[in-house]
């Protein structure tokens, strides 16, 4: 292997570990930087009436968390990572899944909940879990008739972050309104989200937080002009008014309104202060991102200018270090684009279009053979190789247009990024150094201890981004988590950068999991040419017969 492509990939598949600090909990002071992951609380009487009320509990709680400076960490991360651990959102869970989901959250404690309703009267019960050690905290209970619904959270709040300072609180809508946008964000199908939350909004003109998931909602239908008017109803005195301007510069950059989107980022980018700081970087990427589809100016600057001060803004995020490294390949700087590609790709080694992208730029800049292994890992993470090439040729350009991504929260995520816990590895042997972490993760992954197995085989990654039984590894504990696709993703790298019979066997494993036997049968079958003697491939293939 050369250094060259040993330079190439320096990550893992992406699912963020992180170990905050402690979370308050009842007669203990707050810990600064603690997060807390609030899970919808259980419907005991299994009362339909009232089903909305396990979504609303989790968001009422988060809310008075917050007002009281307790990291609560929002809806929106929660969703994404019931999503990546293919959950329901309404999911009655256990409690070793709760702590799975606070750790990929970067949560130290988690608190789950349950309540129940006779004859207009609410109960509501609550208790925190350690995500470090797994330990229940004590349990707290409140009562109030359901018309004072808010009232009782509050109580709720207070008694679980004692001691914590009253701050400024969303909108409180009347109970009616709230109770819509809830529905609102639970309903399964699009059309039942759009009419529960204009119903909220009806029943609370200027309700922002109905708006803003009306502006989510009319997205994803792709009716940008919908969502602008809905997110331009957000009052301007709204705590949420900067993310409502943020949301508006998305809708205006996807309706091709470039120069009001840009005037729209630019501004709240300068209200950030000089540097921008990372709560500037989803703005600065837009920027690059208007640049890339309308053309930069020497007066309104180039795409790469604005990625270039977002990847120094949030320098562990993926999507804007991708972003520079395209636009950095529509401009021919293929120098510039394979560092900054190469670089994305040590964050995330599963995104196929880096590959892709990676490889024009290594063609283009005469390096043939790296530029045909980075073809031909794109080939194996994604099934759209041949029609990036087809569009590419329709373009006449090295990589096709519309490869950029769009930042559609205006935050940064908080949680840790596994490269954030190397110190100082450019002073170190990086071979060694990887070799230290991947003998610790696979003494770990023996013992099942998961988390923490994780935690070391992506530091070997990060260090030495083809040590193939460490994506080996990484490829089995997303299978024993139960997450089949992000075992194949992680097994596809590791055949990729050293093929052998135990990857095939697990990435037979992932595909049957997936529910796809015949390409289960071709891995078994691979990997008995590899191994003749294998006996679990032989095992699985007598299983499939």
């Amino acid at each position: 292997m050369t250094a060259s492509c040993e330079r190439v990939l320096k990550s893992s598949i992406a699912v963020v570990w992180a170990i905050g600090l402690l979370l308050p909990r009842p007669a203990a002071a707050q810990v600064a930087g603690s997060r807390v992951l609030v899970v919808p609380f259980e419907n005991t009487r299994h009362d339909l009436r009232v089903h909305w009320l396990s979504e609303a509990a989790a968001v009422l709680l988060a809310d008075e968390l917050n007002a009281r400076g307790v990291g609560a960490i929002t809806r929106d991360e929660r969703v994404r990572a019931f999503e990546e651990l293919h959950l329901p959102l309404s999911a009655s869970l256990t409690r070793a899944t709760v702590i799975k989901v606070g750790q990929i959250v970067g949560a130290s404690e988690v608190i789950v909940g349950a309540f129940a309703l006779d004859d207009g009267r609410l109960t509501i019960t609550a208790h925190g879990i350690r995500v470090d050690v797994g330990r229940l905290q004590p349990e707290v209970t409140e009562q109030a008739q359901l018309a004072d619904l808010f009232q009782l959270f509050d109580r709720l709040g207070r008694r679980l972050a004692p001691g914590s300072a009253d701050g400024p609180r969303v909108s409180r809508p009347p109970l009616d309104a709230f109770e819509n946008y809830i529905k609102g964000l639970i309903a399964e199908s699009p059309s039942a989200q759009a009419t529960f939350l204009e119903t909220a909004v009806k029943q609370f003109p200027g309700y922002d937080r109905a708006e803003i998931a009306l502006w989510g909602v009319r997205t994803d239908q792709d009716d940008h002009a919908a969502a602008l008017t809905a997110v331009r109803a957000v009052p301007g005195g709204s705590l949420l008014a900067r993310r409502a301007r943020f949301l508006s510069g998305v809708s205006l950059l996807e309706l091709k309104r470039y120069d009001e989107a840009f005037d729209v980022f630019k501004a709240l980018v300068d209200e950030s202060g000089i540097p921008p700081n990372r709560g500037a970087a989803a703005a600065l990427n837009n920027l690059g991102v208007v640049q890339i589809r309308r053309g930069g100016t020497p007066q309104t600057g180039s795409a790469a200018f604005y990625l270039t001060k977002a990847a120094e803004a949030d320098p562990g995020d993926a999507d804007y270090l991708f972003n520079l490294g395209y636009a950095y390949v529509l401009e021919r700087n293929y120098q510039g684009a394979i560092y900054w590609l190469r670089e994305a790709l040590r964050r995330n080694p599963s995104n196929p279009d880096a590959h892709y992208v990676l490889a024009a730029a290594l063609q283009a800049s005469g390096t043939i053979v790296e530029a045909e292994r980075e073809k031909e890992l794109a080939r194996q993470l994604s099934a759209q190789y041949e029609e990036l090439e087809r569009r590419a040729a329709a373009d006449k350009l090295p990589v096709p247009k519309g490869l950029e991504r769009v930042r559609e929260e205006p935050e940064a995520a908080m949680g840790f990024r596994p490269e954030q816990a190397i110190v100082n590895a450019a002073q170190r042997e990086q071979q060694e150094l990887a070799i230290f972490h991947m003998d610790r993760g696979r003494r770990l992954f023996e013992r099942e201890e998961d988390r923490e197995a994780m935690m070391e085989l992506r530091r070997a990654v990060y260090l030495s981004p083809y040590e193939a039984q460490a994506h080996l590894l990484i490829g089995r504990i997303h299978l024993r988590a139960g997450r089949p696709q992000e075992a194949v993703d992680a097994l596809k790298i590791s055949i990729w950068s050293e093929d052998s019979a135990p990857a095939r066997v697990a990435l037979a494993e992932a595909y049957l999991k997936l529910g796809n036997t015949a390409a289960a049968r071709t891995e078994l079958e691979k990997a008995l040419v590899l191994n003749p003697a294998s006996a679990d491939a032989k095992r699985m293939l007598s299983e499939l017969k």
